[in-house]
């Protein structure tokens, strides 16, 4: 573990695909810490590079993408240095462990299910055989599948969407790792069984200890789970802090953005907020504010140059020129001022 309890520490990361005979930049400098035993939210819209970038972590990138520059530190090692798969090992899954979205794609079709755990067991946890049999089917009735001996032993197909996802965390789970990353866990999911699934990896990160990344555009997954909040937009991080304060007191005009779009903020009658114009090409070179071209509380300096990362408070931290001391005092919209006048009515109370 690092200083200040930093359990991994992301600084200035860039990775880069090679399509069709062209470079394009996915993370541009991003910056991160995560901390032992938390849960981070990474937010944003589709596109904006978080599973990308928390790929990088476990060496899980596409063939045609690499790290360019900047560090991953975890466990006194720089993650973005490995080159080779012997070295991945060691980490992925035994250390860092992923819940991907899609169940039905992260499970073989063709092997029983207490099986494919198993595997992860005997290749991590050093049990073979009936050992690693009966740990497998613990993690199964841990995980709240019933009869899990009998269930062990059918096919992915004969499962439910639910009880997939529970399964692939059954997986996660089987190496003990200290760092569970969750990507879009519950977005195929109804949300009564999304709400069984949120509350299983809550459950299970009390019993573990392990530390936890979402990574999600559902903000109601946030509002739930999130100790702290990253909000990420074009391969970067451009707002951070306590779940409280991103939500409620949130400073950058991407965030506003986001929050505006919730449609419990819509006023009956009216059309739902949704943020004009598209991302911006990440094959060309952004040397402005990238969300400049779509924000409607753009500066001039916003289309010239990128704005520094802003300290708001020690936890809190925002890259807009909005933040600068030279820039003109200018108030978030309706709907977020009327959320921050709620919080701190609700707080006093």
């Amino acid at each position: 573990m690092q200083e200040n309890g930093t359990i991994l520490s992301v600084k200035d990361l860039v990775i880069k695909f090679r399509l069709r005979g062209r470079v394009l930049t996915a993370i541009r400098g991003a910056s991160l810490e995560l901390r032992e035993g938390e849960t981070l939210a990474i937010v944003g819209e589709s596109g904006s590079g978080k599973s990308v970038f928390t790929k990088s972590f476990i060496g899980m990138l596409d063939q045609n993408g690499w790290v360019d520059s900047g560090s991953i530190l975890f466990d006194g090692n720089d993650l973005a240095q490995y080159r080779k798969e012997e070295q991945w090992l060691g980490v992925r899954g035994k250390r860092i462990s992923m819940v991907f979205q899609d169940p039905m794609t992260a499970l073989n079709p063709l092997r029983p299910v207490g099986r494919q755990i198993q595997e992860v067991i005997e290749l991590h946890q050093g049990l073979d055989g009936r050992q690693a049999q009966r740990a497998a089917v613990e993690l199964l009735e841990r995980v709240g599948i019933t009869e899990p001996a009998m269930r062990s032993r059918q096919y992915p197909h004969e499962f439910s969407g639910g009880m997939r996802q529970r399964v692939v965390i059954a997986i996660a789970m089987a190496c003990k790792p200290r760092i569970l990353i969750c990507d879009e866990p519950t977005t195929a999911l109804d949300v009564t069984i999304q709400a069984q699934i949120l509350g299983l990896i809550k459950a299970l990160r009390s019993d573990f200890g392990f530390t936890t990344i979402y990574i999600t555009h559902d903000l109601g997954v946030v509002a739930d789970v999130a100790d702290r909040v990253a909000v990420m937009y074009a391969g970067t991080i451009v707002e951070r802090g306590t779940a409280e304060e991103v939500f409620y007191d949130p400073r950058h005009p991407y965030t506003w953005a986001l929050l505006s779009s919730l449609p419990q903020l819509g006023v009956k009658g009216k059309p739902l907020y949704s943020i004009s114009g598209t991302p911006p090409n990440l094959f060309n070179t952004i040397t402005a504010d990238a969300f400049a071209p779509r924000n409607p509380y753009a500066l001039k300096v916003d289309f010239v140059r990128q704005p520094p990362e802003f300290r708001v408070t020690e936890t809190h931290y925002a890259s807009t020129w909005l933040l600068d001391p030279r820039a003109p005092a200018m108030e978030p919209p309706a709907a977020i001022r009327s959320m921050r006048d709620k919080y701190v009515a609700r707080s006093a109370s």
